[in-house]
């Protein structure tokens, strides 16, 4: 039997700051380097590139994470 306290440790998590509403928040992963923000929703993608920063993504990446969870959902 699985225990929400692992599975709550299995969640990608980080801390950053949201592109969109500037908070200092923690970001929740979609799919690799996607994450969603905690305080507005907002997704976002990650760059590095010296030091992590988030980025707004664009209308491709839209469309790639919507391919990209459909095809998880099928799995």
């Amino acid at each position: 039997m699985v225990k929400i306290k692992d599975l709550i440790q299995q969640i990608d998590t980080v801390h950053g700051v949201c592109p969109e509403c500037k908070e200092d928040t923690i970001l929740v992963a979609i799919v690799t380097d996607y994450y969603r923000c905690t305080s507005c929703g907002e997704d976002t993608r990650q760059y590095i590139n010296g030091s992590i920063k988030y980025l707004r993504i664009s209308d491709e990446d839209k469309k790639w994470l919507k391919r990209n969870k459909s095809a998880q959902q099928k799995s």
